[in-house]
């Protein structure tokens, strides 16, 4: 545990400086017994990227510390939305039409709206979710101007076995091109690209928890 604490600190040294740039520590798979010693550090920002762990993980740890805000970055199946608001205070991985609508729909119900990024399917994958480049701009405008949604920035995950400069530089001007404000890319093996790149929101599970079991 005092390892969690040490790595988690090194991280924040690292980004002190970065007064844009928000730390989202990312728990899936790890207990709650692991992740209470960085939330006992004064940390607010947390990322899981399954439902239903995190409906039996967070639900009762939110309500004995409010501030914290519940990232969600793993794919989001529509009939998973009614279940995560209000839970989630940020969703990383919208990713079609059909889901834009699904969420604007539960947002009125639950009279929650939650801070959205568009995943954009940068390297162009098809194992990978996200907006196609070519469609980008017409979905975001859909989003906002016809469901409603708060949409914040763009995420992705670069191809993990090229160098992801590039792919972040791109990230950087489509996100210019729409005037969005946030950047949701990089992770343990490559936040330091992603932040000299703008983004604003990088994702770090195994360099914080140790790895995965």
């Amino acid at each position: 545990m005092q390892n969690v604490v040490k790595n988690f600190n090194l991280i924040k040294q690292e980004i002190t400086d970065k007064k844009n740039v928000k730390l989202v520590a990312v728990t899936k798979t790890f207990p709650i017994n692991h992740i209470l010693p960085v939330i006992n550090e004064g940390h607010t920002d947390f990322g899981e990227n399954k439902v239903q762990e995190a409906l039996e993980k967070w639900t009762s740890i939110k309500q004995d510390f409010p501030k914290i805000n519940l990232h969600l970055l793993g794919k989001l199946q529509t009939n998973k939305v009614k279940f995560i608001l209000p839970l989630f205070d940020y969703i990383h991985s919208l990713d079609s039409i059909k889901l834009a609508s699904k969420i604007s729909e539960q947002q009125i119900k639950k009279n929650f709206k939650p801070k959205i990024f568009i995943q954009v399917n940068i390297g162009d994958e098809s194992q990978k979710s996200g907006i196609e480049l070519n469609n980008l701009e017409e979905f975001y405008k859909r989003c906002v101007d016809d469901f409603k949604l708060d949409i914040i920035g763009l995420m992705s995950i670069p191809p993990f076995d090229k160098d992801p400069n590039p792919y972040f530089v791109k990230m950087r001007e489509l996100s210019n091109n729409l005037n969005l404000k946030e950047i949701s890319m990089g992770m343990s093996n490559d936040y330091h690209e992603a932040i000299k790149q703008g983004s604003t929101f990088i994702r770090i599970g195994s360099k914080i928890f140790g790895s995965r079991t």
